[in-house]
């Protein structure tokens, strides 16, 4: 698996690497773009040397703070987003035993099985729950069975629609375009409403 979201050979590398991380990623991808908060990992395993749950559940929260705001920082709103990803650590430490593919993996759990477990961590609503979902499944190699239907919309093939769907430039590009018709849509359906 070889994962092309941040445009950072390292950063990439390191989510293809590291089911810790790229969970972390998802975890960061609001309010900022997606290639900053897919690169967020990857700051925090350079700056902390270690992006292990066990490592980053442990770190003294007002230190991860403060290297959540070192510049370039990991995400625009360190303090929440830096105890987000320590809460995440710390499900991931205590309830998979620190190894993040057991949320997919263990027991050999079903699409709507692995969407209940993802929705469970800290900081996972229903749409980032499915988006990571559909991220496994179309390039991750998660073969849960249901695993498309239970993603809704971002499980399907030949979409543009999330981080799922990016694997190279011109899909990042597919990707922008399409969330930002959403956005324009749901402005609309707003004002419209008023």
């Amino acid at each position: 698996m070889e994962l092309h979201i941040t445009g950072d050979p390292a950063a990439d590398k390191l989510l293809s690497d590291d089911a810790f991380a790229l969970l972390t990623g998802m975890l960061l991808d609001q309010q900022v773009t997606m290639e900053s908060a897919f690169a967020g990992p990857e700051k925090i395993r350079t700056r902390i040397g270690s992006i292990s749950p066990a490592t980053v559940a442990g770190y003294d929260p007002a230190g991860f703070v403060e290297m959540f705001k070192e510049s370039p920082a990991v995400h625009r709103f360190p303090g929440s987003m830096a105890g987000r990803v320590q809460a995440l650590a710390e499900a991931v430490e205590h309830d998979w035993g620190g190894d993040a593919t057991a949320i997919w993996t263990q027991g050999d759990p079903g699409g709507k099985e692995v969407l209940n477990r993802l929705k469970a961590l800290p900081g996972f609503g229903e749409q980032k729950a499915k988006i990571f979902l559909a991220l496994l499944g179309k390039q991750c190699g998660l073969q849960a069975p249901g695993w498309r239907e239970a993603a809704g919309n971002y499980g399907q093939a030949d979409v543009f629609l999330s981080v799922a769907d990016i694997v190279d430039p011109e899909s990042l590009r597919k990707v922008r375009a399409s969330k930002q018709a959403a956005k324009a849509a749901a402005k609309a359906a707003k004002s419209a409403g008023h």
